[in-house]
Order: structure tokens, then C-alpha cells, then sequence
């Protein structure tokens, strides 16, 4: 029996009432939970911040240098990819703080490298660097007090294990935060040894 409501087109389906009801609600029965559920999802943990206390550098694509971080930080580091943490501090620099068990609490691998200043700029830290850095140079933070050992060890490791040229490391250096061990690094780096004529 045909409805007179649905006339008959040519080449058309035609599909009874009921059919046509549950077609119609069709979007609304299936959006409807995926809603609830991305609501749901989305409201059961705290947003990550977006931004950390401690300034970054980015050197390399991933791969980042600071001073401290502040406790809250290590979230926010691991929300933009970073996956291990190298701490350049020596032992007892930082006082009335677990960091290794901040780090591991946030879901992050920790590595200590002791830097004592311009001394611990040698090859043996740089090379020790360069084993966590490798392969591919991201997804770390490489970080002391201020940045400046970061940044110093970082230049190390490029020139000594990447073949940056000297004084394209010495550059980099400064872009990850080496200040105060800058003529230091340059000694390192060969750059105030005299010519050779």
C-alpha cells in the first residue's frame, strides 16, 4: 500500500514514516553522546598551563635550555613534548627539593650530569650529553641554575660530536643561554688559540 503522503518519484526510494522519523534523529543520536563523552573527557583533568616560570630556549627543534625550573613546570615542559631532563647542577645546589623525584612524579626521565662552572666544560660531560641527546636532539631539557651551563655544555657537545664548526657552536651556545662562561667556552672551542701561520 502506498502513503499518498510519500508520492512515488521516479528512481527515488521511497521509505515509510517510521523509516524517515528515525533518519531524520539519526545525527542527534549519535552526536548527542560523542558530545557528552568529549565533555566529559575534557573536564576530567586540570588544563595544562600553557607557559612555564622559567625562561626556554630552543636551540634545536625540541630540544630546550633553562635555569631552574619551578616545581609546577615540569607539566607544562611535558605537554610540549619534552620526555627526559638533564640537570647540569651538581649535588646540594638545589636545597629543600627533590628534583629526580619531581621529574619521575611528572612522567619524565631524569639524567644528572654534574657541570662545576668553566670546569666542568669537558669533553667527557660533553660526551655524556651527546649519549642522551642521541639520536635525534629532541624532546629534552638540558638545564642548570641560570642557563648558562646549558648552554656552554650544549656548544661543547655540537662541535665536539655533531661537527659544528667553533664558532657556529659558540652561537648556539648563546641562543641556549651561556653568558657568564662565554670567553671560557670560546678557550674550549679553540676560538682564542692563536692563528697558525
Amino acid at each position: 500500500m502506498v502513503d499518498p503522503r510519500f508520492p512515488k518519484q521516479p528512481h527515488s526510494l521511497t521509505l515509510p514514516p517510521r523509516v524517515l522519523g528515525v533518519r531524520r534523529r539519526m545525527p542527534h543520536l549519535i552526536l548527542g553522546p560523542l558530545l557528552v563523552v568529549a565533555v566529559a573527557g575534557g573536564c576530567a583533568h586540570a588544563p595544562v598551563p600553557a607557559v612555564t616560570e622559567v625562561q626556554l630556549h630552543e636551540p634545536l627543534p625540541g630540544l630546550y635550555t633553562s635555569g631552574q625550573p619551578a616545581p609546577g613546570d615540569w607539566r607544562v615542559l611535558k605537554a610540549r613534548g619534552v620526555r627526559t631532563v638533564v640537570d647540569l647542577r651538581l649535588p646540594g645546589e638545589l636545597k629543600g627539593r627533590d628534583e629526580a623525584a619531581e621529574v619521575r612524579a611528572a612522567g619524565l626521565r631524569y639524567v644528572n650530569i654534574p657541570v662545576e662552572g668553566g670546569k666542568g666544560l669537558t669533553e667527557a660531560n660533553a660526551r655524556a650529553l651527546h649519549a642522551v641527546l642521541a639520536p635525534a636532539h629532541g624532546g629534552v631539557l638540558v638545564h642548570c641554575s641560570s642557563g648558562n651551563r646549558a648552554g656552554a655544555l650544549l656548544a661543547l657537545e655540537q662541535e665536539r660530536f655533531d661537527a659544528l664548526p667553533p664558532a657556529r657552536a659558540l652561537q648556539l651556545g648563546e641562543q641556549a643561554g651561556v653568558t657568564g662562561l662565554r670567553g671560557t667556552l670560546r678557550g674550549v672551542l679553540g676560538l682564542d688559540a692563536p692563528e697558525a701561520k
